[in-house]
């Protein structure tokens, strides 16, 4: 019998160690997904020739590149080491170093149970859609009032495919080709994977609350020359953050050469820009100088602290190391409160780069993925 249709219930994210990984232990399912999107587009060259009006072929020159982007609400650091982000819980490991050296990518699956049917713990599987080689190209982290904090992730991939044969054997699912492309030769893979049966998720906290997080300046908080103009200390008489965003965006170029269709690596285009934004209800002024940024403005540590329900137990942190501020706009008007927008920024080096970077430690105590 055909389906209807397919909604959220029916669907599982995972995502591979590598490219070329095929064992059961070698995939991870991502946790509290909110949404995941794919495409690729064809770039045709039509081949013309005199004396007829009609195209005689069409010719792919360039090979497509696959886009996905996803989001999850932002958990323990599960979801974060499975995609290959650097952790630890002393902050001495760049967050984006794994994503910055050349490797052959990962590979990510949805799979697709029976209409009606829930995925988690599914027995009944009918289909994985699969995205091989796929790149890290930017990495969103959203916080705001009123709402869960949610990562957004964007990646480019090398291919596409699509598998309805699926079978499920002891807590597994088989029969599954890998949709990786072996980058040296640009010529497709030809091995069957395996997937861990889909489950409700390992991380100890369900989602944060925009309530339990906590945000420092460093110095910005009471150095004229280093912070904004606007008082952003964090106790009560510092401005009332409504949100925020830290964005790491990597572009990449990919590679190629004669006698290949596939580029035989993306390379990240340097140096790598991280960037948070922070809007915020203005109440206190402080006594800084444009002039004063402008001639001596050091940089300095943003931390943002994201807590359990008890307030006191740190489930994720992030650390903006060397963040120097870029723009500060006030806006003010008849019937709403005055507001500033901040923007801070850093620029990564290289993936051991410790003066410059992003920094992050998860509270995740479990195995660890791909263990």
């Amino acid at each position: 019998m055909a389906r209807n249709r397919v909604i959220y219930q029916s669907e599982a994210l995972f995502v591979s160690k590598d490219a070329s990984s095929t064992a059961v232990g070698d995939h991870e399912q991502l946790e509290r997904v909110q949404s995941a999107n794919y495409s690729f587009s064809i770039s045709r060259q039509d081949i013309n020739q005199y004396g007829q009006l009609g195209r005689i072929d069409s010719l792919v020159l360039e090979a497509p590149t696959v886009s996905v982007d996803f989001s999850y609400y932002l958990g323990d650091g599960w979801n974060e080491m499975a995609l290959g982000f650097g952790e630890s819980n002393d902050f001495t490991v760049g967050f984006a170093s794994g994503h910055m050296t050349a490797t052959s990518g990962k590979n990510l699956y949805i799979l697709t149970s029976e209409e009606g049917v829930d995925a988690v713990d599914t027995d009944s599987p009918q289909s994985v859609i699969g995205i091989g080689n796929a790149y890290l190209t930017d990495y969103t982290l959203d916080a705001s009032v009123g709402s869960i904090p949610t990562v957004s992730v964007t990646m480019e991939a090398a291919n596409i495919n699509g598998g309805a044969d699926v079978i499920f054997s002891t807590n597994k699912y088989t029969n599954i080709s890998t949709p990786a492309i072996n980058q040296a030769d640009g010529k497709k893979r030809t091995d069957n994977i395996e997937l861990p049966q889909a489950t409700t998720g390992v991380g100890s906290v369900t989602a944060l609350r925009p309530g339990d997080i906590a945000v420092t300046f460093g110095s910005a908080e009471s150095d004229a020359q280093d912070g904004p103009i606007v008082d952003i200390s964090d106790n009560v008489s510092g401005a009332h953050i409504q949100s925020i965003s830290l964005s790491l965006a990597m572009s990449r170029s990919p590679l190629e050469r004669l006698g290949s269709r596939f580029p035989f690596a993306r390379t990240v285009d340097f140096p790598v820009n991280a960037t948070m934004n922070v809007s915020a209800i203005v109440n206190e002024i402080t006594a800084a100088n444009l002039a004063d940024i402008i001639d001596n403005q050091n940089g300095v540590t943003i931390q943002v602290t994201f807590k359990d329900r008890d307030q006191t137990t740190a489930k994720s942190s992030f650390k903006l190391v060397n963040a120097k501020l870029d723009s500060e706009s006030f806006s003010s008007s008849i019937g709403s409160n005055k507001t500033v927008d901040l923007t801070f920024s850093t620029q990564i080096g290289g993936p051991e780069d410790q003066t410059n970077n992003i920094l992050y430690s998860g509270a995740y105590a479990g195995t660890a993925p791909f263990a």
